[in-house]
């Protein structure tokens, strides 16, 4: 059983895979710190200061907080700003995929573009060659 499952965790798809998930887990800290902390401070900048992440809508009487962490605290709320914020990651990690995906593919398209070279004749090609270049001489 053990050989079993070294042959299964050691087949190049679950390498690849296990590769994938831990670079994506690490790309998307990257994202969600370049939206939380780049990209939203911008647009609270130029908006006067407008922090989406604290904006909700409260669905219960009993919340008065200014913040949404105490709302949240004190009732039910519609955390609309972060899911603002949420949906703007998504779309920046879509945006990024398509680039990589899309300069990965015309790597391809432009190595398949290229000519390969023709295969060397093996040796008895080579040596009916010689036969027919002979031939022509005589």
């Amino acid at each position: 059983m053990l050989k079993e499952f070294r042959e299964f965790a050691m087949k190049g798809n679950v390498v690849d895979l296990a590769v994938g998930v831990i670079i994506g887990a690490a790309f998307g800290a990257i994202v969600n710190s370049l939206v939380g902390d780049i990209i939203m401070p911008i647009i609270g900048a130029v908006t006067g200061g407008l922090d989406f992440s604290n904006y909700y809508v409260p669905l219960a009487k009993s919340v008065t907080a200014s913040n949404l962490a105490d709302a949240k605290k004190q009732g039910a709320v519609l955390a609309w700003g972060n899911f603002i914020t949420l949906t703007l990651n998504f779309l920046i990690i879509a945006v990024v995929l398509f680039v990589v995906v899309r300069a990965m593919n015309q790597l391809k398209r432009h190595e398949a573009a290229a000519p390969a070279a023709p295969p060397k004749p093996s040796r008895e090609e080579e040596l009916l060659t010689e036969i027919r270049d002979l031939l022509k001489k005589a």
